[in-house]
């Protein structure tokens, strides 16, 4: 997810689309947080890893 957020960051700010910048931060902020809680060690979703 965090990939995917900062692709379409870049992807929203090249092509001038706020649409895709917005889905980028959401989906870079989200990704960003599942990566932190999982590299802690917490089980997220039941699972205690993400393929």
């Amino acid at each position: 997810m965090l990939i995917l957020g900062i692709i379409l960051l870049v992807i929203g700010f090249v092509v001038g689309i706020p649409v895709l910048w917005t889905i980028g931060i959401i989906l870079a902020v989200a990704g960003a947080v599942l990566a932190v809680a999982g590299a802690t060690g917490r089980r997220i979703g039941g699972r205690a890893h993400w393929y």
